[in-house]
């Protein structure tokens, strides 16, 4: 299959890398300099180029914040029977979009990054596909995230964002409020490192990314859980309340289960 990957960000240049010894793939990026590690693959940076590589799939891996800009910039170099398809990790507008076009479209989300996963193990991770999307489409996108060993999960596209908001948007803001406290510690203890690491990790990622997984529609609902859960553990440790401790830690526990 011909396909063309636009974005050479680190999902895009990480695709890239996987499709390009079983497909003819061409990476589209407007900065030449992000072209330059790539291999076995077909560099572009002009629009001309793409309507003449005339690709019969489309994955849209440029951030959210661009990612209609970037199909609106690039349809009219696209085959008619061309299937456009994305790994935005937050849909809104995306299904409204496609459906504009009348062209057969796929949506995706990889639920890892190359931040904190190991790309040479990602069967502990996971994959959704999104189940309104074009047949042919999910059955390409089942085989190549099959053959990565990740766990795939099919769901609508107002379910993938309510989905985002639980398992993203409380993690990062949770992560972002212990930093955004956090002072220097001269001797920390084991747990405080860990979320250092993890601190460290997440605001290492693209500002755009952190940014389009709390604007999710769905995060102040979560964010508001948050506030009450805080509420309440202050609460009781306002009262030192020994037996209320004990019931909350059992009902934390239960949730870990």
């Amino acid at each position: 299959m011909k396909i063309l990957i636009l974005g050479a960000g680190k999902m895009g240049t990480f695709l890239t890398d996987v499709l390009c010894f079983q497909h003819e793939v061409a990476l589209f990026d407007v900065d030449a300099k992000r072209l330059r590690f790539v291999f076995n693959t077909l560099r572009m940076t002009k629009y001309e180029e793409i309507q003449e590589f005339q690709p019969e799939l489309v994955i849209n891996c440029v951030t959210l914040k661009y990612t209609i800009e970037a199909f609106q910039n690039t349809i009219k170099y696209l085959p008619k029977n061309c299937i456009l398809s994305d790994i935005a990790s937050v849909k809104t507008g995306i299904k409204e979009y496609y459906e504009s076009t009348g062209m057969r479209y796929v949506s995706t989300h990889p639920m890892f990054g190359p931040t904190f996963a190991t790309l040479d193990n990602l069967s502990t991770q996971s994959a959704i596909i999104i189940s309104e999307s074009d047949h042919m489409g999910k059955a390409f996108f089942k085989d190549m995230y099959g053959s990565l060993r990740l766990k795939i999960f099919e769901y609508s596209f107002e379910e993938h964002d309510q989905t985002i908001a639980y398992s993203l948007s409380i993690p990062f803001a949770s992560t972002l409020v212990f930093a955004s406290v956090m002072k220097p510690q001269e001797a920390p203890g084991t747990t405080f490192k860990k979320h250092m690491d993890i601190a460290k990790g997440l605001l290492s990622e693209d500002d755009y990314l952190l940014s389009e997984i709390l604007f999710n529609p769905y995060t102040p609902e979560q964010l508001n859980n948050i506030r009450g859960e805080l509420k309440a553990l202050l609460e009781i440790i306002d009262h030192k309340n020994s037996d209320a401790m004990q019931k909350y830690l059992q009902k934390v526990r239960k949730n870990l289960e």
